[in-house]
């Protein structure tokens, strides 16, 4: 039904203000490849990263961007594996904000390595016990699977494809993402990581951060474009994102209570979550933040009676569920690597070079220029693509999408 009346078009208000916009994204990733340049150059001695602190804020980043690229692919997912014909018309859209988070989270990635010439290595020799090598095949085959993918559903004689397609780029991001997170899993050194719940967390992340990147920027490109966006389809995309939050919030909670259970991580329970030994930024950070601004007040204001279908609210509750997430990365990250490591457990362990005490760590400027540039390729990539090809429905009004919407009812 719904399918059947969905026109895709291009966004062709080409106007002054999108200039502009273009302008500003390209100087901002200008910005941060010149960045990336200048810490290449001098050595990264001019960051806040250290020979303890080997991952700063550009991680933090990158990261977030990946795991969020998985997320919104989760829309498409819906439409094609799930059979829900209310989120088809925005399974284009999903796959090229996708596609574009994946993009800038590796240039910042790639440009953060301190030799990113050295990327051919990565990508011609492979040591299959790294996670780090599976994850170059998981990247790689995410922008093929999802490039397919839209392949399938934009020209339509391939369209018979697309569910099998959708399957495929399912099932692979939920690889992908689990792979990223097995990346601080599997890392047993690390009193923060080395958890079996960190793959799913890390699937319930992608969830939460992805849909609310998607509909920040699918609220934006209708307001912008003067195009019709119902309130049918915020309302299932605003619901989905509370329970992404839950999940993630859940997988939060059952984390720190694995950890607590284990002897081994009451050291780093105390410092992330009371602030003990030196860690009350990053206990701040976790429950004013983390939990607060990005869980449970987003939660409030998703599901609260009088305000949770305003669209000002869903807007603030995505933008909140991202500054979480970003502080959940930072703590996470960051936080994971001030913690001293354990290399005598049950014995008080010092020494001239930095044992048994918290690293510091203090972000520069050109931590957060590449950051902010990965964001603005992404935004780019976004922006340029919906101009150039045909991602966007010429309407999302209920009466497109909604295929129980009637008209006496709507006007009641």
């Amino acid at each position: 039904m719904a399918e059947a009346k969905t026109r895709f078009r291009q966004f062709k208000e080409a106007s002054l203000s999108y200039w502009l916009v273009l302008g500003g994204l390209g100087l901002v990733a200008l910005a941060g490849v010149l960045a990336a340049h200048h810490m290449e150059s001098e050595g990264h001695w001019i960051t806040g990263m250290t020979n303890q602190i080997v991952w700063g804020t550009p991680h933090v980043f990158a990261v977030f961007l990946i795991v969020a690229a998985s997320g919104a692919l989760n829309v498409a997912s819906i439409a094609s594996v799930f059979g829900k014909k209310m989120y088809k018309p925005l399974s284009r859209l999903s796959g090229l904000v996708a596609i574009a988070l994946l993009a800038g989270g590796l240039m910042i990635l790639v440009l953060d390595l301190g030799r990113p010439d050295r990327l051919i290595v990565a990508m011609t020799y492979y040591n299959f016990k790294s996670i780090f090598a599976w994850n170059i095949i998981l990247y790689n085959g995410f922008f093929l699977i999802v490039g397919v993918y839209l392949w399938m559903m934009m020209e339509r004689k391939m369209n018979r494809f697309s569910k099998p397609a959708g399957f495929v780029a399912f099932i692979w991001r939920l690889i992908l993402t689990t792979g990223t997170g097995s990346i601080f899993g599997f890392l047993v050194a690390r009193q923060a990581y080395d958890s079996a719940v960190m793959a799913p967390m890390f699937v319930a992340m992608s969830f939460s951060f992805g849909l609310a990147i998607f509909l920040l920027i699918t609220m934006a490109l209708y307001a912008w474009s003067g195009r019709e966006l119902g309130d049918a389809v915020l309302r299932r995309l605003k619901n989905l994102l509370g329970v992404f939050i839950a999940a993630v919030l859940y997988f939060v909670i059952v984390f720190h209570i694995t950890d607590l259970y284990a002897t081994e991580h009451h050291g780093w329970e105390a410092f992330v979550l009371t602030g003990a030994k030196g860690g009350g930024l990053y206990a701040t950070l976790f429950w004013l933040v983390q939990i607060g601004l990005g869980s449970l007040l987003p939660l409030a204001l998703l599901y609260a009676p009088n305000i949770g279908n305003r669209r000002w609210a869903i807007v603030l509750a995505s933008l909140l569920v991202i500054v979480g997430g970003l502080a959940q990365m930072y703590v996470l990250i960051i936080g994971g690597q001030a913690y001293p490591l354990v290399l005598f457990p049950g014995m008080e362990v010092s020494s001239t070079f930095h044992d048994g005490v918290v690293n510091p760590y203090t972000p520069s400027v050109w931590e957060v220029m590449l950051g902010v540039g990965g964001v603005a390729v992404m935004l780019l990539i976004t922006i340029v693509g919906v101009r150039v090809l045909s991602f966007l429905p010429e309407s999302l009004a209920d009466a497109v999408v909604d295929p129980h919407y009637h008209p006496e009812k709507a006007t009641a």
